[in-house]
């Protein structure tokens, strides 16, 4: 890499499409964004367009290289991070979308899954995850039955389908490749952790055809030039293990805290098996020598729940207003948080959402939501401090992490620091660091804010609260 080389990171998320450009030294220079629609249709069903995504990211990528004050011919890396577990069905001539994205949110081919229990030990063994809706096979299944267009372009042998992140590289690259991420392909539940591969028995177990799916590369590959530029496109990851690489490569003893729509707790490992039952294994980085570990713990309510909440309660404009409600209310109502099913380490669809206690005021509702999503994160963290008793900070990004009362509490509830990058495009940064081939003296565009925990035993007895309730339900 050269000194005056730039680096193009996109970033699909749920919500909104981002293109950014950063300099060899890692500080971002443009970007430009575009929102993204979440159709929920019901309580398990959440999509999305793929013409409105695929949309906003060729606009984006379009307006970044178009900015009159960058010198687009200096543009000689890309990366993509797309978000996990949403998949789509397209055709594989021309791409056109054959379905709705249905989102990593989306539950409904769960019913599904309860006969297929007795397996569960030996998909988590294989893929590092859990079996759950979540997860791609199901819904592949789900559009493979129930959509005849799908069946149609499958007869003609013209079916493609398979995350997100494929789909995206279809159209992005020159040649059209039908190629997929280690990362992406792994949220899949028919990918071998250890093989890097889509597994046979799995791919059985699910009914898919392996010929529908794209081939798989390593996060770390040459995948080909963009057809926007010419851009040699040097990396491919998920969006929360894109984010392990913000900063450079993960601190040791460092636990990273990602929350938005979600919230995903990472920790880097030397091998999957030392991940903790309840807890998922990944990867965050590969080339075609190795790859690097993780384990990881997903809470599915995060902004997901004060959406809930903001709607149950006909509260406009919540994002802005959260600060002041948090500040305002000492002893928020416990609220057992299982909006959009149980996550980890419970994997269960879980009670219905509810506070043990009627909130006061609304906003006593909105920093009860709050601090169950808290809650849930610190359930992961516990686990992992089985894992690694050396944890001895939290690095935390996303949209909620803007928050200084959510950061001061997750550090009083856990007893541990948090340090915040005031730059929270994690994702970006990270996929941008790889796509560069991991430079070393990537900067950090700021100091930062850091947590210092302070003894807090009401928010504890809250949390004790929380988790007795939890498991005494489930």
């Amino acid at each position: 890499m050269q000194h005056d080389d730039l680096i193009l990171a996109i970033d699909q998320g749920t919500h909104s499409t981002r293109a950014l450009l950063f300099d060899a030294q890692g500080r971002q220079l443009v970007m430009a964004q575009q929102a993204v629609d979440l159709q929920v249709l019901d309580s398990v069903r959440i999509e999305q367009s793929p013409l409105q995504i695929l949309s906003s990211m060729q606009q984006v990528v379009a307006e970044v290289l178009q900015n009159p004050t960058i010198d687009s011919s200096r543009v000689r890396h890309a990366g993509l991070a797309t978000q996990r577990s949403s998949v789509l069905a397209w055709t594989r001539d021309e791409g056109t979308a054959l379905s709705p994205v249905l989102s990593w949110q989306d539950r409904r081919a769960a019913t599904a899954l309860q006969l297929l229990q007795q397996h569960g030990e030996n998909i988590r063994n294989a893929t590092g995850l859990r079996l759950s809706p979540h997860y791609g096979a199901s819904k592949l299944q789900w559009l493979l039955t129930r959509l005849p267009g799908v069946a149609a372009a499958q007869a003609q042998q013209n079916l493609a389908m398979g995350p997100l992140a494929s789909y995206l590289l279809q159209h992005l690259l020159a040649g059209a490749p039908l190629v997929v991420d280690d990362a992406n392909a792994s949220r899949t539940l028919l990918w071998n952790l250890l093989a890097r591969d889509w597994d046979d028995s799995l791919l059985q177990l699910f009914n898919i055809p392996r010929c529908v799916l794209p081939e798989c590369r390593p996060i770390l590959y040459d995948y080909g030039v963009t057809v926007s530029g010419g851009i040699p496109l040097r990396a491919v990851n998920g969006d929360q293990t894109a984010a392990l690489y913000a900063q450079g490569m993960p601190v040791k003893k460092t636990v990273t805290v990602n929350i938005g729509t979600g919230a995903f707790v990472l920790l880097p490992t030397d091998s999957p098996d030392n991940c903790p039952a309840g807890l998922l294994a990944g990867l965050s980085r590969s080339n075609l020598q190795g790859c690097d570990y993780y384990a990881e713990g997903t809470v599915n309510g995060a902004a997901a729940a004060l959406e809930w909440a903001a709607q149950r309660y006909r509260l406009q404009d919540w994002p802005a207003q959260l600060p002041v409600w948090l500040a305002q209310v000492d002893a928020p109502p416990v609220f057992l948080n299982s909006v959009a099913g149980l996550g980890a380490p419970w994997w269960r669809t879980g009670p219905k959402p509810r506070f043990l206690a009627e909130p006061e005021s609304p906003a006593a509702a909105m920093a009860g939501v709050t601090e169950s999503i808290l809650f849930l994160v610190q359930a992961n963290i516990d686990l992992l401090r089985r894992m690694e008793p050396g944890i001895n900070a939290i690095r935390i990004s996303g949209g909620l992490a803007r928050q200084d009362v959510l950061c001061q509490k997750l550090a009083d509830l856990g007893g541990l620091v948090v340090q915040r990058q005031e730059q929270t495009e994690a994702t970006a940064r990270g996929i941008a660091w790889l796509a560069a081939g991991s430079p070393a003296g990537w900067a950090c565009e700021d100091e930062g804010k850091t947590f210092i925990p302070v003894k807090d035993e009401k928010l504890q007895g809250r949390y004790r609260r929380f988790i007795e309730v939890l498991e005494s339900i489930l």
